[in-house]
């Protein structure tokens, strides 16, 4: 960083990051503007850490929720609740403050870890997809092949290839080589805008378009399964027709997730991909509601689990009413009507 104070900035030191040469713009609000974004960031990170904290903690505490696809959700959700503790309070002062005051290291890590938070959902989600299309469409084969040591080797893919794609492009010249030549200028210092952002739709497009291409091929052939069998299953007894009443319910509740997934998360990816063709023209201030939106959907799985999960309400009793410290509680059957 050049130690060059740029003309007007001791005059209006509020108005750049730093006092320096190549300093950003600063956009300075008015205190009270400032104070309620950070409360509301605040709050929404809060909802996103303890959220997913619940998830977490139900699947791994109680015996009864020990299957593979709430397996998939807990690491599904120890990704959101991760994004929420190293990501999103960094993420916030950025937003508010217009600058990144943390230096390029922290900028590299920042950007990676948010990455690969963000990836691994939607491959797990996509997993979880795949799950649901076995267990309506091959119920008497689902239990052989989604078994715990199967569902750990999803985990396992959901986690290291995002992980692993992301290292390639952020840590080595690839980007610099291959895309360089496309802006006529650098950031300015204060931006944290790495050429990796610049181009996060081109690059997350990919593992972010062919996964949501098979969830939703999945979900449209278990929609029709799913009905066939309700027809079916109305001359049966009603213990079988319970059953997959429930794997119909489950797949309805992960439709729901995955629809908003792509709701909150297509508006950031499209502005991301169409900017950089437009010399990148976006308004900071329109960027950081699309980023936040895109981050809303980390809150939003724990809420949609509420509202259509019993064992999930009747975790949340049993958590909250510290019935939790009875020995015996990990052994409930929360399935049981």
């Amino acid at each position: 960083m050049r130690a060059v104070l740029i003309q007007g900035a001791e005059e209006h030191p509020a108005a750049f990051c730093y006092q320096v040469n190549g300093s950003c713009p600063r956009t300075v609000h008015p205190l009270g503007i400032q104070l309620a974004i950070y409360l509301a960031c605040a709050i929404g990170v809060l909802i996103i850490v303890l959220g997913n904290l619940f998830v977490v903690f139900s699947v791994s505490y109680f015996k009864a929720l020990h299957t593979p696809t709430n397996f998939l959700l807990l690491s599904l959700a120890l990704a959101d609740m991760l994004l929420g503790l190293l990501v999103l309070p960094l993420s916030t002062i950025r937003s508010v403050e217009s600058c990144w005051f943390f230096g390029d290291f922290l900028c590299h890590l920042h950007t990676y870890l948010d990455t690969v938070f963000c990836l691994t959902s939607i491959f797990h989600l996509c997993f979880i997809s795949i799950d649901r299309h076995c267990a309506i469409c091959d119920p008497l084969l689902y239990p052989s092949k989604f078994t715990i040591r199967a569902t750990l080797r999803y985990i396992l893919a959901g986690w290291g290839v995002p992980a692993a794609y992301t290292a390639f492009f952020l840590y080595t010249d690839v980007i610099k080589m291959g895309f360089s030549q496309w802006l006529k200028e650098m950031p300015c210092v204060g931006s944290c805008q790495l050429l990796f952002n610049k181009f996060w739709g081109w690059l997350n497009f990919p593992v972010f378009f062919f996964p949501c291409l098979i969830m939703i091929s999945l979900y449209v052939k278990i929609f029709v399964v799913a009905t066939r069998q309700a027809q079916q299953l109305r001359t049966l007894s009603k213990s079988l027709s319970g059953v997959a009443k429930n794997e119909r319910k489950a797949a309805k509740t992960l439709v729901i997730a995955v629809g908003i997934y792509l709701l909150c998360w297509l508006p950031f990816t499209v502005d991301t991909m169409v900017d950089s063709l437009l010399n990148f023209i976006t308004p900071p201030l329109v960027f950081d509601i699309f980023i936040w939106f895109a981050y809303f959907n980390s809150a939003c799985n724990p809420i949609i689990y509420v509202f259509s999960y019993r064992w999930f309400r009747k975790a949340l009793k049993l958590i909250l009413s510290r019935e939790i410290f009875s020995p015996r509680t990990s052994t409930v059957d929360l399935y049981q009507e």
